[in-house]
């Protein structure tokens, strides 16, 4: 079955956005999930900045061109000047499922390559995606010093929410904060409202699977066991069911080719299978023009690390428009 292309279900416009074009730079750009809902609405990228080498082959393989290297060793003088700066950064220092360290954690003290880049070049609006769990972390402290920076430092208007991708035409239950700033404190922003789309994960599964996606005995019994010793604990992690009439999955991660436990396919008369990596990017919003071009690991692995692509479309176009309302 084709995926569900909710663009064409949105309740907006999309060609009153896509007659100014606005140039962004893509940095953390991992396999461009970002940058693909600006590139859908006509803007440019002119830099993008990647350090894995597998995802940037698929980079390579979807947007022909090759990241710049590792941001902190980029002199930010000569990246170009842009209008929006998109940065995905890295995630896992906040994650409740990583050890949340945070600003100790090297990984954490990412952001401030974005402080950098915008204290010099003042681009006039930035967006940046990360975990729920950034807001809440360390009592709430490192949010309170990421606002403190981009408002009262480089002096930008700030709005922020938390948003889930099963609102938004696609059935994935995965929270995200999404952090909008302007220069120009007059334009106005407003997130976009959830669609009113009822998804089902039977519309993004594949018709024929093959059976390297079913578990073996081994791991499925290790599942079971693992489910039942953590329900007796009183903790509910464990591994989780869908079919085809589900909804929406549990989020997926980064550590899904491991053992595929957090989103696993009912199958009749067979123990469960995995998600396909295509299906794992229809899942993320990749239309099956996307091409996936690493190993098995590799694609799960880039794209559990990426983004609900349709949600941000929704935020873009929103973005796009409040900036063509300062421009014209």
């Amino acid at each position: 079955m084709s995926p569900i292309n909710t663009t064409q279900q949105m309740n907006v416009n999309t060609n009153a956005v896509q007659n100014h074009t606005f140039t962004f730079i893509d940095l953390f750009a991992g396999i461009g999930g970002i940058r693909r809902a600006f590139d859908t609405l006509g803007c440019k990228c002119v830099f993008s900045s990647e350090i894995d080498k597998y995802a940037i082959q698929t980079y390579i393989a979807n947007y022909k061109e090759t990241p710049s290297g590792d941001i902190t060793k980029i002199d930010e003088k000569t990246i170009p000047s842009f209008d929006i700066l998109l940065a995905g950064f890295p995630c896992q220092a906040f994650s409740i499922a990583g050890k949340r360290k945070g600003f100790q954690d090297e990984r954490g003290t990412m952001f401030f390559e974005v402080q950098r880049i915008l204290k010099h070049h003042k681009p006039p609006c930035f967006m940046l995606e990360n975990v729920k769990g950034l807001l809440n972390h360390n009592q709430g402290k490192t949010f309170k010093t990421m606002l403190t920076i981009l408002e009262n430092e480089l002096k930008y208007k700030v709005y922020y929410k938390v948003l889930n991708a099963k609102n938004f035409g696609m059935p994935q239950n995965r929270e995200r904060i999404i952090i909008i700033g302007f220069l120009n404190h007059d334009i106005t922003f407003k997130f976009p409202e959830p669609f009113n789309i009822k998804t089902k994960l039977g519309d993004i599964l594949e018709n024929s699977v093959d059976k390297k996606y079913t578990i073996s005995d081994k791991l499925w019994a290790s599942h079971q066991r693992r489910k039942l010793e953590n329900k007796q604990k009183g903790n509910g992690f464990g591994y989780c069911l869908f079919d085809k009439e589900s909804p929406y999955t549990s989020t997926i991660s980064a550590r899904y080719y491991k053992d595929g436990s957090e989103i696993l396919i009912k199958q009749e008369d067979s123990n469960p299978r995995k998600l396909t990596p295509r299906e794992a990017a229809r899942l993320q919003g990749f239309d099956d023009n996307f091409k996936l071009v690493c190993s098995d690991l590799q694609c799960y692995k880039q794209l559990g690390n990426s983004v609900p692509t349709k949600m941000i479309e929704a935020v873009a176009i929103n973005i796009i428009q409040s900036l063509k309302g300062e421009l014209y």
